[in-house]
């Protein structure tokens, strides 16, 4: 990714929250089971908060929130990085969306630690590692709940 300003790089950033959360929106009117509906409509929602975020950078509107918000590390326990990518399937069974979306939120860690490695501005970097430590908590949050299904299933 080669972007010739930081405009550019935020539009292309908001374009990715956009996708996602368009993503989990229509997964979520196709799935069947309310579990699998709710979720999906959560991940959407955490999505366009990110939006947002970068919506308000762009419009020079770094409120305090961002100031103060407070860095922490968070944990990988990879289990993403052990699968390949999955394809959505109206009806797919409940570990195939988990392991589904584990990968997109690992997918948006990396994208946004990139943006974080080529940026200079102090707000920008702030803004990109609030971003990482979001994503990383979906992607934490989705492989616990893997591990305690699969674990629930005997394997």
């Amino acid at each position: 990714m080669d972007f010739k300003e930081l405009k550019d790089v935020i539009n292309f950033a908001m374009e990715k929250e956009q996708e996602a959360a368009d993503f989990y929106m229509d997964a979520g009117r196709q799935e069947s089971f309310s579990g699998s509906k709710a979720m999906l409509k959560d991940f959407a929602q955490e999505e366009l908060k990110h939006k947002n975020l970068l919506q308000d950078l762009l419009d020079n509107k770094v409120d305090t929130s961002v100031q103060s918000y407070q860095l922490k590390w968070i944990t990988d326990i990879k289990r993403s990085d052990f699968i390949d990518e999955v394809e959505y399937k109206p009806g797919m069974g409940y570990r195939d969306m988990l392991m589904l979306a584990m990968k997109r939120e690992e997918n948006a860690l990396k994208l946004y630690n990139e943006m974080l490695s080529n940026s200079e501005d102090e707000n920008v970097k702030k803004l990109f590692k609030i971003l990482c430590q979001e994503e990383a908590k979906h992607k934490l949050a989705l492989e616990t709940m893997y591990d305690d299904y699969m674990a629930e299933m005997g394997d």
